[in-house]
């Protein structure tokens, strides 16, 4: 194989490739061989059919094949001898081929450019930290409570209030006729969360256990049944029992009924939690804070098969219509993710950060705990779905890489409240605000190492 470089302009470089005509009849008579195990032909013995007459037969496709297959060794190889760093996939334009001759071919390859970081020292970012006031822990230790209150049963004689629940049998009717799911048994409503239809508990209010009681309804707008949606209804419904909550001490024997080792550490966990819900979105802000000043203080040049790329994955679900509309703006936000891409990718291969399997594994623990009793379904979504679990990947790179970040620049931390987030956040999520600036390196990281070819 003889590879020179035919023109080098810019990141874009063509190599010109010739494989010789010798090696091409090597491999098509290796190929030979192996069919001759293979092919079966009337008037031969399995295995003993001459090279000749598989040749005659099926000598297009076989030369074919092994063209297809010397494309792919050899580009490889031209760009490891020429030390290219690939970005996105090379074209190859066939210049001359066919039986008997040299293959010649132009390899275009879009190169990666050589990214210089400057030093992050004199970065400046804002960490927030969320301050969680006592009262709002104990404002979630009462729901919490209140969700998993028990009720015992009323006396006969008592009427139905607010807070107590009512169980019943009901059959219902629409202008008199019955209709599917009509029927209802054993149907248990707190009163005064209304949750069952508009209006149907306040109805229930001061009914006893054995009473039989007709109710008028509205079928929801959005009943499944499209031909149910706003219906009047009528419910006949008959009493089986009133029940009224039983008090809950919350206390350290309420705090093990919900996993907790006392109180003490039930409100820690509640802390936690209500942390984590703030987390993403407070350290997105943060993020973005960073990778603006990374983006500002460099110059990149970027190959513009990415770009086109990265354009395409952003507006593959817009119509014709927007994707014009926005087009100027779509560029932007493609050659600022590239280019914010490229320069942590570096960053995080410099100082030779990786993401092992293990990572990869805790991290999907970690979305399991935040989804009790679904852990199998997690599970089978990253076995059948390799790219998610690709995906995850690189958002973990992307994090390792910004927490090392965070860890060179001058890093401050500013407490606030929960109202403060709030508002914060709220600001950062407007329209003006780019939601997609995070989506970085996850992006890129799988784009410059593919080694994909493509004919013209």
């Amino acid at each position: 194989m003889k590879v020179e470089v035919k023109s080098k302009k810019g990141l874009r470089t063509i190599l010109s490739v010739i494989v010789d005509k010798k090696n091409i009849k090597t491999k098509i008579d290796e190929r030979l061989k192996e069919l001759q195990k293979e092919v079966a032909l009337k008037g031969f013995r399995p295995g003993k059919v001459p090279p000749a007459v598989i040749k005659n037969q099926f000598g297009k496709s076989i030369y074919g094949e092994v063209v297809d297959k010397i494309l792919r060794e050899t580009s490889m190889k031209a760009i490891d001898e020429k030390k290219l760093k690939i970005a996105g996939q090379p074209k190859i334009d066939l210049k001359q081929f066919g039986e008997g001759k040299d293959l010649n071919y132009e390899l275009q390859i879009d190169c990666l450019p050589n990214v210089t970081l400057k030093s992050f020292n004199k970065f400046k970012a804002t960490s927030f930290k969320l301050r969680i006031e006592d009262r709002i822990i104990e404002k979630k230790l009462k729901e919490i409570a209140n969700q998993n209150k028990k009720f015992e049963d009323k006396n006969s004689k008592d009427k139905a209030t607010n807070g107590d629940q009512v169980i019943f049998d009901y059959s219902a009717t629409i202008d008199g006729n019955k209709f599917d799911g009509s029927e209802g048994k054993g149907v248990q409503l707190e009163l005064g969360k209304d949750l069952f239809l508009k209006g149907f508990d306040n109805q229930l209010i001061g009914v006893q256990k054995d009473d039989l009681k007709t109710l008028d309804a509205t079928l929801p707008e959005n009943h499944p049944k499209k031909e149910l949606a706003n219906k009047k209804t009528k419910f006949e419904c008959k009493i089986l029992n009133v029940k009224k909550p039983i008090p809950i001490k919350i206390d350290d024997e309420f705090a093990k009924l919900m996993g907790a080792k006392d109180i003490k550490d039930l409100k820690s966990l509640i802390e936690k939690q209500i942390s984590s819900q703030y987390y993403q979105s407070l350290n997105s802000i943060t993020k973005k804070e960073i990778l603006d000043q990374i983006e500002k203080n460099h110059q990149v040049d970027l190959p513009q098969n990415l770009i086109d790329q990265e354009i395409l994955i952003m507006t593959q679900n817009l119509k014709p219509e927007e994707k014009e509309k926005h087009k100027s703006n779509n560029e932007k936000l493609a050659k600022s993710r590239i280019k914010l891409g490229l320069l942590l990718n570096e960053y995080g291969e410099k100082n030779n950060l990786k993401v092992s399997d293990e990572d990869v594994r805790s991290e999907i623990q970690k979305q399991i705990k935040g989804m009790p009793g679904q852990e199998k379904m997690i599970l089978e979504y990253y076995q059948k779905n390799p790219s998610a679990s690709q995906s995850l990947k690189g958002s973990l790179y992307e994090e390792k890489i910004i927490d090392l970040i965070k860890s060179k620049i001058n890093l401050s931390v500013k407490e606030i409240s929960i109202s403060e987030a709030e508002k914060i956040i709220s600001e950062f999520n407007k329209p003006n605000i780019d939601p997609e600036k995070s989506k970085t390196t996850s992006t890129i990281k799988g784009k410059i190492k593919t080694k994909k070819i493509s004919k013209k």
